[in-house]
């Protein structure tokens, strides 16, 4: 349990070593990739999956038909439906090379006080009737058990972590970049080893492994496991609700059946013992599957064995005779060979089971590529162009630029919708209920009638309410560059918050002085930059400013102001809750797990949940 708010930015959490030399794995078929991570450990059940199969096998049932039968006959239920029921807490937060707590985490002071239990400046309170889903009155607090980090920086979630590991920068690790904002694939070259006790995510994620499949042996063995998977887009599962039409097992409207009214349950032998050699090897279902991206599948045989000649395979143990992914730079080989973006053949194989089920021409995109293939050391000698590829809709062939959807305008290649076309019309039955099969204006939430807020507009005092947003940065890359000397020089030397002149003299504030803004979410200081190009009434705070520099005590709390999602929570939308329906059906978009919104109009940035802020000058105390 944490017992405070860091107070400086020199506070320090205990900071490890990362155990042994051996290598950790990456994860993502296709080069274009994040640069910053985080996996949280949830459960999926209100009981542990391990011991539901162990509990079929003494009952001679197969694991998902008692799994089943456990859910209908109310026995078991999801995780989701009471995330206050201590079985039901996440346990393990890990995060690397990401800004969890300084940046991205949308209701900050929330996740201070009910992830991890520490000083918050939530000033809401539970409602005194709480709907009846809600099976608890009090909302838990400190629901996180270990807080890992990987980081060269102490960022906010640096300081909040129960452990360090220090991590390798850019100049001292292999690794492989690219975006959808240019062409090409560029690699990660170490000019010199990780200083110290320093270690590559690489290294760190398989010093891990090591030492969990070494403990594994006493305390898990091999066991079978329950896994739910939601229904995915481009899977048979978004077929799941013809007509768009719920029906509820729960209320007896059907039966639960996995992969049409439930998510879809598949057993998996975890051999525990064994992960850490398995993570720095192929797996054998890539011979059996392929590999499948956005619903189509290709076989990579070929690929496999270039590996295995490139790489070698593994001598002995549970890897034996796979191609070996136990180095950074064997790992990048095998990202880039499989992937259409890196191995012409790939791409065009894929275009070319894209046309027997769409019926339309789409290898002559691709055929002139089909001998074109990138290895981690075409990457270390230049930057390297990537071909036209089905994983992506953009066409980049004849040396056009990258420009999404051109595949499908231009080609005529359907769109993974319900009718294979761009439409506005959603006839789901929520989106009926709620009045938005087609797109509507909303205006923004009266929290003045909802919560108690106060009116927008000047308030008689040194105070004004104005909505608040938080547009993405125009100075930093993410949650990093922004807080070091140069970037800070720059601008005014920490946190600002941009307002109109009206909204500035409301409140008898003048560029540069300090200004402290509260609603019932948080607080936030920072100083004001008073600008003729905001509109009077509104507010802006360029996202990812971490209060680790020149953040001063609030007046309210006494404590040192937050970031600007101290002023935001998340507040879900029933509509994002579809699945099983086309493409509103749940899709993992690993490469937007940081960041705001895609493709975020920066001009017209959406309101942050919070809606009002109230916002006034104050005398700052260090």
């Amino acid at each position: 349990m944490r017992t405070g708010t860091p107070a400086t930015p020199c506070s320090s959490p205990q900071t490890v070593p990362t155990g042994t030399d051996n290598p950790a794995t990456c994860q993502n078929s296709s080069p274009r990739f994040d640069t910053s991570h985080r996996t949280v450990h949830y459960p999926t059940f209100d009981r542990n999956p391990l011991d539901l199969a162990d509990e079929a096998e003494a009952a001679g049932l197969e694991p998902v038909e008692h799994v089943v039968r456990e859910l209908r006959e109310g026995r078991l239920g999801f995780a989701g439906e009471d995330p206050d029921a201590p079985a039901n807490w996440p346990r393990v937060l890990t995060v690397w090379r990401s800004n969890l707590l300084g940046s991205s985490a949308k209701g900050n002071e929330f996740f201070l006080k009910h992830l991890l239990g520490t000083d918050a400046a939530a000033r809401s309170t539970e409602p005194e009737q709480p709907p009846a889903e809600v099976h608890r009155a009090e909302a838990a607090e400190g629901k996180l058990d270990p807080l890992l980090s990987l980081d060269f920086r102490m960022t906010s979630t640096t300081l909040f972590s129960d452990v360090v590991l220090p991590a390798a920068t850019w100049y001292e690790k292999h690794d492989l970049s690219s975006t959808d904002m240019h062409p090409y694939v560029h690699s990660f070259n170490a000019a010199v080893d990780p200083p110290w006790q320093c270690r590559t995510d690489f290294d760190a994620f398989h010093a891990i492994a090591a030492k969990f499949s070494g403990l594994a042996e006493r305390h898990l063995g091999v066991r079978r496991d329950v896994v739910a998977t939601a229904l995915g887009h481009d899977t048979p599962g978004e077929a799941a609700q013809p007509g768009g039409v719920l029906r509820d097992w729960r209320s007896g409207d059907v039966d639960p059946i996995p992969g049409r009214t439930m998510p879809t349950l598949t057993v998996v032998e975890r051999d525990y013992p064994a992960v850490a050699a398995k993570l720095g090897a192929v797996g054998p279902l890539l011979d059996k599957l392929g590999t499948t991206t956005k619903g189509y599948t290709v076989e990579v045989g070929p690929e496999l064995a270039w590996l295995a000649e490139a790489n070698g395979v593994a001598a002995g143990g549970p890897a034996a005779g796979r191609p070996r992914l136990d180095t950074d730079r064997r790992a990048a080989d095998a990202i880039l060979a499989l992937s259409g973006t890196t191995n012409g053949r790939l791409a065009n194989e894929g275009f070319r089971v894209l046309e027997e089920r769409v019926g339309r021409d789409l290898t002559h995109i691709s055929t002139h590529h089909t001998g074109h293939r990138v290895t981690f050391a075409d990457t270390r000698s230049r930057p390297v162009p990537v071909v036209t590829s089905p994983e992506w809709s953009g066409d980049e062939s004849g040396g056009r630029r990258y420009s999404p959807f051109t595949i499908n305008v231009e080609q005529l290649k359907p769109w993974h919708t319900l009718t294979g076309r761009q439409h506005f019309f959603l006839d789901h039955d929520w989106m009926a209920e709620l009045g938005e099969q087609l797109p509507l204006y909303r205006p923004p939430l009266d929290l003045h009638r909802l919560a108690g807020e106060p009116r927008l507009g000047p308030g008689g005092t040194a105070e004004v309410v104005v909505r608040y947003l938080t547009p993405h940065s125009k100075w930093s890359i993410h949650s990093e560059y922004q807080d070091n000397p140069i970037m800070l020089t720059l601008s005014r030397g920490g946190p600002t918050f941009w307002m109109s002149p009206a909204d500035a003299a409301a409140i008898g504030v003048a560029d540069n002085d300090w200004v402290e803004a509260v609603n019932r979410n948080g607080v936030v200081v920072a100083r004001a930059v008073v600008s003729h190009r905001m509109p009077t009434g509104t507010v802006f705070m360029y996202h990812a400013q971490d209060r680790t520099v020149n953040v001063p005590k609030s007046e309210t709390t006494g404590r040192r102001g937050g970031i600007h999602n101290s002023l935001t929570r998340v507040q879900i939308k029933p509509t994002h809750l579809i699945g099983g329906y086309a493409q509103q059906s749940f899709a993992l978009n690993y490469q937007r797990s940081h960041r705001e919104p895609a493709r975020r109009d920066h001009r017209h940035p959406p309101p942050q949940p919070g809606g009002g802020v109230l916002t006034r000058s104050v005398e700052k105390e260090y």
